[in-house]
């Protein structure tokens, strides 16, 4: 199950990554209630199992994003779905009577990328999905950074100081300059009020036209995500860059002046591979299933 902040995407996968029935439900809005996010997971849980009542569930995997204690089961810190400290493992595993392993949303979209997407074969690799916000995910020799639940916090490495607030505290954060929401709001400032608002697939369509203001608003954008991205090579070595969320559905748009920017600041590290990667929204779901599969 991979718990958003507007959806909850669930499937029913077996050991070869075949999902065998799939569920879609609006995320509640009331995630901050005591109870309620094992309320809501344990709610899709029973729905998923309806699809498919002839199925064994041996084990259940959930993600969420925010901070995750993976090893203690916690849920400990997610700003925008207002929870601190709720422990779901345990009570989730109580209810559901199989065991239950809580995880990371882009931690596990990374090892779902690895076990069936585009990272097959890979071990040093940065995910970077572009979305609402930004967060990320690294796999190092092999294996997946949690650093105890703090690792993947990429959308707050500073590119640009001085630069747009971010409801973080801090300025010129990656994600008011990256994010899919960052793209929108930039390209807003650039037309009169009370213009229609054109998200970022609008932004990107204008920009394969040459709209100027589209182009410049695309650019920063760009030259922004590169700094991370070149910053994140250096620091850890990683050969192969994977570009996901819903600014990566622009392609090639992205990826190639992304490539060319990065190439122009790397020295002599190793220039990796960057492309897009190909599990889309499956890859949450399908990743804590792969945490589901572990337990057994």
């Amino acid at each position: 199950m991979d718990l958003g902040g507007t959806r909850i995407k669930a499937a029913l996968v077996d050991r070869d990554g075949t999902q065998v029935a799939t569920t879609l439900t609006p995320t509640p809005g009331d995630l901050d209630r005591p109870g309620a996010l094992v309320d809501a997971l344990a709610a899709t849980f029973d729905r998923l199992r309806a699809e498919a009542p002839e199925a064994e569930v041996v084990a259940c995997g959930a993600v969420v994003p925010g901070i995750v204690d993976d090893a203690r089961g916690v849920a400990v810190y997610a700003s925008n779905l207002r929870w601190r400290d709720v422990p779901v493992a345990k009570p989730l595993a109580e209810r559901l009577g199989v065991p239950v392993a809580l995880g990371h949303d882009v931690r596990a979209g990374l090892r779902a990328e690895v076990e069936w997407g585009a990272a097959r074969g890979s071990r040093n690799v940065l995910f970077l999905p572009l979305g609402t916000g930004i967060a990320g995910a690294l796999m190092l020799d092999g294996h997946l950074v949690v650093a105890d639940g703090w690792s993947g916090e990429v959308g707050h490495v500073i590119v640009e100081p001085g630069g747009p607030q971010c409801p973080c505290g801090a300025r010129g954060c990656l994600e008011t300059l990256a994010s899919a929401a960052a793209v929108a709001r930039g390209y807003a400032a650039h037309v009169p009020a009370g213009a229609p608002p054109v998200d970022a697939k609008g932004v990107a369509a204008l920009v394969a036209e040459g709209e100027p203001a589209a182009v410049a608003v695309w650019d920063r954008a760009v030259d922004a995500l590169s700094r991370a991205v070149a910053m994140l090579v250096s620091a850890t070595g990683v050969d192969h860059v994977l570009v996901g969320g819903g600014l990566s559905q622009s392609g090639e748009l992205l990826l190639e002046p992304l490539r060319a920017q990065v190439k122009a600041t790397l020295t002599f590290q190793r220039m990796p591979r960057i492309e897009r990667a190909t599990l889309g929204d499956r890859a949450g779901s399908l990743g804590s299933a792969c945490l589901a599969w572990d337990l057994v």
